[in-house]
């Protein structure tokens, strides 16, 4: 049987950060992904991390605390999420974001986003990260990666460690033998109708353009041995998606966090636009054919920001994603909505803005009570159609803060660990922006230390 001292599987950002730890401390990894390239959901998302006390935000002027953080993401979970792992999550934040700078990571700014007390989405070009990654692992000598290598199975061995069943591009299936630990981080199962009927029926009208790899390997692997699983009921969809988008192009943009409203095809709104785009999405879906329109202004417009993927409103207007007109009334007719009943929703909303109180849906800020609201009211006119889609699924096996995979007596599996999406109990209710790259780099890097220390 082929033996190394640690087994990753996965090569998106949790994988890999948990690569780079063990071979930190000088251990053999065999990396193994399934697909034909690395990257996973980590390359097509928008590339924000949650990190407080980062260089960007000094630089910008922006104070952020590990308190403000950890009561932020308490708050964005409704308290369901497990303390344990967002405290081991704020205390290595920001040394994991030294951390990724050193191995070749370039953080480019500083954004708002979903559920944010303060602008804390420190963006990154994701496959530059993962590149970076890549190259700092590969020049080890001690790295293996196999693409077209899935995972399929996990025995625990007698005599320690775990064994892994491996097939590659289809061929037969062979064992490989973990000394240390195995790694999970194969990414959720937002691309697994099997799993999503079983744990999110709820969501059968969102798009589904997650991860094309992500149908669900470890949890099934996890499962097997008995593992736990946690914030199965709580998995949504993520609103301000184009209908049209698809996994490798998301059209995601989130013009609410700079100002926008949201309304459904009768011109009205139905949500705080503040909230989560968690909670955003589930109430996009109730209304009718599951769509919305993101409506704003030209002042919202000159907040475009170039090549942040939910800032950049500027390139969904070139690519002809986003409708345009030189007064409400026109842009009403554009989308099929009743002029009068669109026209009628912003007067009640400006006026609201004026006097400095939302009456309909108490929305105080642009994300999570920070910053003023501001009216819309300066043409040309936007509208973005959106609808809620399943980019990740955020639940799966239960973990401690160490990143030991938990079983459903409470105990830990000896020798699995389990890091990204596919754990569980880190996010609750909902989430916050960049937590889920945050988490994913944060518990990757604690799962690859501590699968280096069982060998």
């Amino acid at each position: 049987m082929e033996e190394t001292d640690v087994i990753v599987c996965g090569g998106g950002l949790a994988g890999y950060c948990a690569a780079a730890a063990a071979l930190e401390r000088d251990k053999r990894v065999i990396l193994l992904e399934k697909l034909a390239a690395t990257g996973g959901s980590t390359v097509i998302s928008g590339g924000a991390m949650a990190f407080a006390g980062t260089d960007e935000q000094g630089e910008a002027g922006i104070s952020d605390s590990n308190s403000l953080l950890l009561s932020d993401l308490k708050a964005m979970g409704e308290h369901h999420n497990d303390v344990s792992l967002l405290e081991a999550y704020v205390a290595a934040q920001l040394d994991t974001y030294f951390w990724l700078k050193r191995l070749g990571v370039q953080f480019q700014s500083v954004q708002l986003g979903g559920g944010q007390s303060v602008p804390r989405s420190n963006r990154v070009d994701t496959r530059q990260m993962m590149e970076a990654l890549d190259k700092q692992a590969q020049a080890s000598q001690r790295f293996e990666l196999r693409c077209n290598t899935q995972a399929l199975r996990l025995h625990r061995m007698e005599d320690g460690g775990m064994e892994v069943i491996v097939s590659s591009a289809g061929g037969p299936s062979y064992a490989l033998h973990a000394r240390g630990g195995v790694v999970l981080a194969t990414g959720g199962f937002s691309r697994s109708e099997e799993w999503l009927g079983v744990f999110a029926p709820a969501q059968i009208k969102a798009l589904r353009i997650g991860g094309p790899g992500n149908t669900g390997d470890g949890l099934r692997m996890g499962m097997a041995l008995g593992a736990n699983l946690r914030d199965m009921g709580f998995i949504k969809g993520t609103f301000g998606v184009h209908p049209s988008a698809e996994a490798e192009e998301r059209l995601l943009i989130h013009p609410i966090f700079k100002g926008a409203i949201a309304v459904n095809a009768n011109g009205r709104r139905f949500v705080d636009e503040s909230v989560s785009y968690k909670i955003s999405g589930d109430a996009c879906l109730a209304q009718p054919d599951g769509m919305a329109y993101q409506i704003f202004d030209e002042g919202i417009m000159d907040l475009s920001v170039p090549g942040v993927t939910t800032s950049d409103f500027r390139s969904a207007l070139s690519s002809g994603h986003l409708i345009q007109a030189d007064s409400i009334a026109t842009l009403a007719e554009r989308i099929n909505i009743d002029p009068a009943a669109l026209l009628s929703t912003l007067d009640q909303y400006n006026g609201d803005v004026e006097r400095g109180r939302d009456t309909q849906f108490g929305r105080d800020g642009l994300a999570n009570h920070y910053g003023k609201l501001r009216k819309i009211d300066q043409p040309p006119f936007y509208a973005y159609p959106s609808t809620s889609a399943v980019l990740a699924t955020y639940a799966g096996l239960a973990v401690d803060s160490k990143a030991r995979v938990i079983d459903v007596y409470g105990q830990p599996i000896d020798g699995l660990f389990a890091a990204g999406e596919l754990m569980g109990g880190f996010h609750g209710a909902a989430y916050m922006t960049g937590s889920s790259l945050g988490k994913s780099a944060v518990f990757g890097r604690i799962a690859g230390n501590n699968a280096a220390a069982s060998c």
